[in-house]
């Protein structure tokens, strides 16, 4: 079974608002909601879309930095989750435009933490806020991997950005 393809997009704009992203390291997307995704009888996008949601940024991302999935699976690793956390603050509807950021908070051997944000920017208002812990995980072996340092190297963390 293949699920739709989450139409997010990069944004390369500079979002409006008091935001809690840090500057110079999340990613940045954007996308119209589709009207699959929503739920029958309550008009709103249903709870499961929002991990599809979170899933996808963080691909893009890495995508971004250079570390496809494509690129994990020749050398044998991928990122699997540990645990999601998701607090749902609005409700989204179909035709809703809406900016994601992601970015990684912080980091252990083997794991990181990353931080998303999805926000309507038509009114400001934060749908939802979620982290998600991540493993490098060796696919042979299915064991933890410590995370080579040029992964490291390509992403910030918050700790980092914040000046304080």
């Amino acid at each position: 079974m293949s699920l739709p393809t989450v139409p997010f997009r990069p944004f390369t704009g500079t979002p409006a608002g008091d935001l809690p992203v840090p500057a110079g390291i999340a990613f940045w997307a954007e996308m119209t909601v589709p009207a699959d995704g929503v739920s029958d009888g309550v008009p709103h996008v249903n709870n499961v879309e929002y991990v599809r949601w979170v899933d996808r940024l963080a691909e893009m991302a890495t995508d971004a930095a250079g570390f496809t999935r494509a690129r994990h699976l020749r050398e044998g690793t991928m990122w699997f989750v540990a645990r999601h956390e998701i607090d749902y603050r609005g409700e989204a509807f179909a035709g809703d435009r809406i900016l994601a950021a992601t970015w990684i908070v912080d980091a252990t051997r083997t794991t990181v933490r990353r931080a998303t944000l999805v926000f309507r920017p038509a009114d400001d208002r934060v749908i939802c806020e979620a982290t998600t812990r991540w493993a490098l995980v060796n696919l042979e072996t299915r064991r933890p991997l410590r995370i080579p340092q040029a992964i490291r190297d390509a992403f910030g963390t918050a700790a980092e950005a914040d000046p304080a």
